[in-house]
């Protein structure tokens, strides 16, 4: 018997799920636990599975769209049922539409249309001497349209959006219209040169559905910003012992095992935080949670956003081992394959951005973490010691509290101990 095929809880934060892509098409068979189509959630991509063995007969929810636990994205059964009161029940319920941008009433061509347009006879290629405005921007006053799958294809394969011209609906630019961008080898477009007498009209632009990762890190920072009464302390540490241990061991070790300071970073942390347990803690409204080892989540970017894999133990760890499993466990997120477990269940978090030449920041409290550090650059400065200028490498590390378990005292004595396990690396030894 047909039936509808209900978006499924893939990881223990989501809401809501993207389609990444389907697997299997309108009219194919399944067998059980075979993957029907992979999911963007919140922090992952996952595979959407089935049950039991059947045909999808109708897919509701196309790529690139949004749907929430429990709608509808898909009717399954036995081949060549009639469907037709599942599709009445499902569009009186409003569960097959898509929800327009409000910015953009005129766009609600449902994914039917986007499908409708990728079965329709390919039209012949024709030679062009001039290069021309796409379809989409012509038909919209500038405004590109693409699809969030045609996008992704675009930017994987370094396709310039501008010299593909759309075959969808108004002109926006799909799947099919990407894949032959690629037969053709289209590239970015080349640089143009302007004159003074020329005039430049407003900026192009395209929407492209929000990912997953990005609605979530839009709530829960809203979230931790509003209800949770933050405040920042700021402390310099000098790094010169750290990174003379640093190269002595990276001078005594293969060089895929090589340990960087940020590794370093996250094992004081994590030892630190066990001395000051209100750092390692979490308020749970009428109770205080008080954790018994450090689970360091340290941030990693990836494309879509920020996720942050979790190292279990870290005060338990060797920096090798911490190196390690850092290296492991960004890779994995940066492929988007990680699994729900290794990216919740923080206790606190590390946030560095020293890399990328940023000396000092704030971090936003991950909820219900009571604690993030914000990691600057280490940067050889002029200070003042014993009376005389010398030089040191400098490190300005900010702390970002929850005053609900963490005061001022509590998190200046955790960065004090924070501080001098850098200074005197031998202290994580003790």
């Amino acid at each position: 018997m047909a039936e509808k095929f209900l978006m499924p809880k893939l990881s223990p934060t989501m809401e809501e799920g993207q389609i990444s892509r389907w697997v299997k098409n309108e009219g194919e068979n399944f067998e059980a636990n075979e993957t029907l189509a992979e999911v963007d959630t919140d922090k992952a991509t996952m595979e959407m599975t089935a049950l039991s063995g059947g045909t999808l007969l109708k897919i509701i929810k196309g790529a690139g769209e949004t749907a929430a636990l429990g709608e509808p994205i898909a009717i399954v059964g036995k081949e060549g049922e009639d469907i037709s009161a599942l599709l009445s029940e499902i569009s009186s319920n409003g569960g097959a539409k898509k929800e327009a941008p409000k910015e953009t009433p005129k766009e609600e061509e449902p994914a039917k249309a986007e499908k409708a347009a990728e079965k329709a006879p390919e039209p012949a290629p024709k030679e062009e001497t001039k290069p021309s405005a796409p379809a989409a921007t012509e038909a919209t006053g500038g405004r590109m349209i693409v699809s969030p799958i045609a996008a992704r294809m675009a930017s994987e394969n370094g396709i310039d959006l501008k010299s593909v011209k759309g075959s969808g609906p108004n002109g926006r630019i799909i799947k099919r219209d990407i894949e032959a961008a690629i037969e053709t080898g289209a590239k970015p477009g080349a640089a143009h040169s302007f004159t003074a007498s020329q005039t430049v009209g407003a900026a192009g632009y395209r929407d492209e559905n929000t990912s997953q990762m990005r609605r979530v890190i839009a709530s829960r920072l809203a979230e931790s910003i509003g209800p949770v009464p933050t405040f920042y302390l700021t402390v310099e540490i000098e790094m010169d012992n750290t990174l003379s241990l640093r190269k002595q061991i990276n001078d005594t070790i293969p060089e895929d095992q090589k340990i960087s300071v940020n590794d370093i970073v996250v094992k004081a942390a994590a030892m630190a935080s066990m001395r000051h347990p209100f750092v390692n803690s979490s308020y749970q409204d009428k109770t205080i949670r008080f954790y018994e080892q450090a689970d360091v989540g340290v941030a990693v970017a990836i494309e879509e956003g920020l996720i942050t894999p979790v190292v279990r133990g870290a005060n338990l760890k060797g920096f090798g081992q911490i190196a390690a499993e850092i290296k492991e466990l960004a890779g994995r997120a940066r492929a988007k394959k990680l699994q729900p477990e290794e990216y919740t269940g923080a206790t606190f978090s590390i946030s560095n951005l020293g890399m990328f030449g940023i000396k000092e920041f704030t971090a936003i409290i991950n909820p219900p973490e009571a604690a993030i550090l914000a990691i600057g650059g280490s940067n050889p400065t002029p200070v003042v010691r014993n009376g005389e200028v010398v030089v040191k490498n400098i490190m300005n590390v900010t702390m970002s509290c929850d005053h609900r378990v963490i005061d001022g005292a509590t998190g200046a004595k955790f960065l004090q101990t924070f501080k001098q396990m850098l200074e005197n690396p031998a202290m994580m030894l003790l």
